[in-house]
């Protein structure tokens, strides 16, 4: 039985899972340093293995971000990415309260745009917000 818990991950937990989706790891004090940042942070269990998880960055009040929806590959097509999406989503609203039009993004990863868009997300070009952009480095 898959237990939901709103909580940090250990950076040795966010590792395992990040690596599992094939992501690969990152030093564990980078990714402390990262998580303790959230905003709101879901992670999936079973039994004492995380399966799961997702989190909130951003500012609380003009933009949040989700980010981080990852599932190990065993569990996928579960419903586990959806009752992480569903809490996630649940804390969204929260945050509405103080500002109704606080922009979420996401950015889905190539594949699972699907996946979002049963919770209502459109792209940024669907959105007349043009195409979303990343630094190269």
């Amino acid at each position: 039985m898959v237990e939901y818990k709103e909580k940090i991950p250990t950076s040795e937990e966010y590792n395992y899972i990040t690596n599992a989706v094939g992501w690969g790891t990152r030093d564990n004090k980078i990714v402390e340093i990262a998580l303790n940042k959230s905003l709101y942070s879901i992670c999936a269990y079973d039994g004492d293995k995380m399966i799961g998880y997702g989190r909130i960055i951003g500012d609380k009040t003009i933009f949040l971000y989700i980010q981080d929806i990852m599932v190990i590959p065993e569990y996928q097509s579960q419903k586990v990415g959806t009752n992480i999406m569903k809490m996630i989503l649940k804390k969204v609203n929260e945050f509405k309260e103080l500002n109704p039009s606080i922009r979420t993004y996401l950015g889905a990863s190539k594949g699972v745009e699907d996946f979002y868009r049963k919770f209502g997300f459109i792209t940024r070009e669907e959105a007349n917000l043009g195409e979303g952009m990343i630094l190269k480095m």
